[in-house]
């Protein structure tokens, strides 16, 4: 006679209604392909009842198919046979008809729902590249080339994979023509809409209530730059996304904040600058400061790396154009000052 035994197996930090399916048709499908065990789901927990050797099978393959969830972002029938029936580890690639795409080289992780997040321009590979020959990177070009995207993507990766154990995104305060102490709320709520970018890449990229978690243990924060003061950041990716509003001083103060075994990268667009004086910006200055120091890495993108709407591209071909009109036309402005004082 064989022994029954029961065992509570608990899958927190995954979103039941991913793992389970809509109206629980893979927790269904798990129970089919389990006819010796009784399996009783109960929130985050699993009730399983059966032999120890099936019992213990289970575990495994359920584990399994939670460590797919967290790489991949996605469950389908496909997987659940896969994990259930034959078994993989998370190494694995799948093989469903989106196996070409999770083999591609350049994919750089996996986000919710099946997304694949890749290098998809010459500076985003060159910018992941990157990653692994320096601990500090500056990335800077125009709006819509993918720079922030891409560093929160390598930060996602290199905490899956446990080469941090923290990930940290900041940006300066800096009003872009409306001041903050006019928005309603306290400070957090007048300064979350300054961050929003930073958390809509990472809801493409964590699933929700682990994100939630992330956010609630420290694993992941996302700060306003002055937070970033007195703090020394070990085992951390850490990026300074619009880094043209910071000042020298203040990317001298983030700059020194790298501490054992971190990653840094700084991003900004250097011709959307909105402080009250243009020339206050540090970001060029510390680039130029640091240029000739080993183990720090430039990357600056065009506008053949722009991939969002068509129409960006045009937008800053247009402004690029009036701004060297204006720039000529000061310029002759000068010219004809300095000519009329000789005379």
């Amino acid at each position: 006679m064989i022994e029954t035994e029961g065992k509570t197996i608990s899958v927190e930090n995954i979103d039941t209604r991913e793992l389970y399916g809509a109206k629980n048709v893979y927790l269904e499908q798990i129970k089919a392909l389990h006819p010796k065990l009784k399996i009783i789901a109960r929130g985050h927990t699993l009730k399983v009842l059966g032999a120890k050797g099936d019992i213990e099978r289970f575990e495994r393959r359920m584990q399994s198919l939670i460590d797919y969830y967290d790489r991949y972002g996605h469950i389908s029938k496909e997987v659940v046979d896969q994990s259930f029936a034959a078994g993989f580890t998370t190494g694995d690639a799948p093989t469903e008809s989106s196996s070409a795409t999770a083999r591609d080289s350049e994919v750089i992780v996996y986000g919710n729902n099946g997304v694949v997040v890749k290098a998809r321009t010459e500076n985003q590979r060159k910018l992941v590249n990157l990653y692994d020959k320096c601990d500090l990177i500056f990335a800077t070009g125009p709006a819509g080339t993918g720079k922030t995207y891409t560093a929160i993507a390598l930060a996602v990766r290199a905490l899956r994979e446990r080469q941090v154990r923290r990930v940290i995104l900041t940006r300066p305060a800096v009003e872009a023509g409306e001041k903050l102490g006019f928005l309603p709320g306290d400070m957090k709520e007048k300064l979350d809409p300054y961050l929003q970018p930073l958390y809509d890449a990472l809801n493409d990229m964590i699933p929700p209530l682990k994100l939630q978690k992330f956010m609630e243990d420290g694993t992941v924060q996302i700060a306003p730059l002055a937070y970033m003061r007195g703090r020394t950041l070990d085992n951390a990716f850490v990026i300074l996304d619009e880094a043209q509003n910071t000042t020298r001083s203040q990317i001298k103060m983030f700059l020194t904040r790298m501490g054992r075994n971190a990653k840094f990268i700084v991003t900004g667009d250097v011709t959307q600058v909105d402080l009250p004086h243009k020339s206050d910006s540090g970001l060029v200055r510390a680039m130029n400061t640091v240029k000739d120091i080993p183990g720090i890495g430039f990357v600056e993108f065009d506008r053949s790396d722009i991939v969002r709407h068509e129409l960006v591209k045009h937008i800053v071909d247009a402004f690029d154009r009036q701004d060297k009109i204006e720039e000529q036309r000061r310029r002759e402005a000068r010219e004809q000052r300095e000519s009329e004082n000789k005379q």
